[in-house]
């Protein structure tokens, strides 16, 4: 008996150990079976089926929240959206990797979108200024998103 009490505790302890601990937002979902953030670079047939994506947090709207950009390879990163601006995440999360699940797509990013993602993000008046053109890049809509606890 004495042993099954030590082994049940000691599996336990293990499995609190091993486990990541998440704050949730938006729609609850789990962490297993997420991809790379850079699986989703360089393809031109996004299906517009959910996908779970993990990467690491590049930068944070400073305003509210609203979008993250997430690293994806060679220096590029996604701007994510989250779904209706249902959800927002902390604004402190750079540099941790997240999971997050919703829409990929590739789209066409207006000179004024991303003047004010500019400013969302604090880049001065004349970064600002300095954007003329539009880009077309990797976008996500994420309907959840975890974020390791500290």
């Amino acid at each position: 008996m004495k042993k099954l009490i030590i082994l049940t505790f000691l599996s336990a302890i293990s499995l609190v150990g091993f486990s990541q601990n998440y704050d949730s937002f938006g729609k609850k979902i789990k962490a297993k079976g997420s991809q790379e953030a850079a699986t989703l670079v360089g393809k031109k047939d996004l299906d517009a089926k959910p996908v779970k994506i993990e990467g690491e947090v590049e930068s944070v709207c400073q305003a509210a929240g609203c979008w993250m950009k997430i690293k994806t390879a060679d220096g590029q990163t996604m701007r994510v959206t989250f779904k209706d601006y249902g959800f927002f995440v902390p604004k402190d999360i750079a540099g941790k990797k997240v999971v997050f699940e919703g829409i990929p797509a590739v789209k066409s990013t207006s000179v004024a979108e991303l003047q004010h993602y500019a400013e969302d993000a604090g880049k001065s008046k004349e970064e600002i200024a300095k954007i003329t053109e539009p880009k077309t890049e990797l976008t996500f809509v994420a309907e959840g998103v975890l974020v390791p606890k500290n």
